[in-house]
């Protein structure tokens, strides 16, 4: 112990060990709070997103790997980022508050007004897909709208080459409202092909024990994009990822 005397003489003794606890105490207070705090060189960008398997996905470690590459993307320039998923209407509604600064993964017919599309994070695919132990077959799209009930994603913007033959053969397209009702109403006879991207679809149907299914013919390749909100809060983000994408193709 240390004894120290005060000046009428009465001595005060300090425990040792009171002194180490103190100290102690102190460090990990200021090693807390340090440890705490963002570092100041870093940003944090949000997105809003849907759960479209193998792309992106709220119950994927990596949260699908289309936002894995955009999230490794980022990390070169220290940028974390953050992930919202909602259905897919309300993720286009939602990314127009400053929160965010866009939606993503989206095909470039996807981005709406108010929005500018990032370069390519990521690739995706359109295809006709049947049931396995169906014996159908077409060789045209025009033949296979006119000939056969066709299934589609209502909250999805399909590019022009393939809308341009439902035009006439409204009465044959069944709407379904996302991916995996998609994939039910195939399964269950309700439309004798479903168009979209067969790795969803074929993902949900291995994952869930849903049905054989097959592709059939790959009709596109398409871009997966970041539609960017076009604010001027936003323009140094939009920049910065051309400037990524650009330095990563050279």
């Amino acid at each position: 112990m240390f004894i120290h005397s005060l000046p009428d003489g009465n001595p005060v003794c300090i425990q040792l060990e009171q002194i180490v606890k103190l100290w102690l105490l102190t460090s990990v207070l200021v090693i807390g709070l340090h440890v705490s705090q963002p570092s100041l060189s870093e940003e944090i960008w949000k997105i809003a997103s849907l759960n479209w398997e193998p792309y992106s996905s709220a119950s994927m470690t990596t949260q699908g790997n289309a936002i894995q590459k955009l999230r490794t993307l980022l990390k070169q320039r220290n940028i974390t980022l953050l992930v919202d998923f909602y259905p897919w209407e309300r993720a286009k509604r939602v990314a127009r508050s400053e929160e965010y600064v866009g939606y993503f993964p989206a095909w470039p017919e996807e981005v709406l007004d108010g929005f500018v599309a990032s370069p390519t994070i990521d690739w995706s695919w359109i295809g006709v897909l049947k049931r396995a132990d169906k014996g159908l077959e077409f060789r045209l799209l025009e033949e296979l709208f006119t000939g056969y009930k066709v299934g589609m994603v209502s909250s999805y913007v399909y590019p022009e080459e393939i809308m341009q033959f439902t035009r006439g053969s409204e009465h044959n397209i069944v709407y379904a409202p996302n991916e995996i009702s998609l994939l039910k109403m195939l399964v269950a006879g309700r439309q004798d092909f479903a168009i979209t991207d067969p790795n969803a679809m074929i993902y949900l149907s291995e994952r869930d024990g849903i049905g054989e299914i097959e592709l059939v013919k790959t009709l596109l390749q398409k871009e997966l994009v970041i539609a960017m909100r076009d604010g001027a809060d936003n323009q140094h983000r939009i920049e910065l990822i051309n400037e990524l994408l650009q330095d990563d193709e050279d």
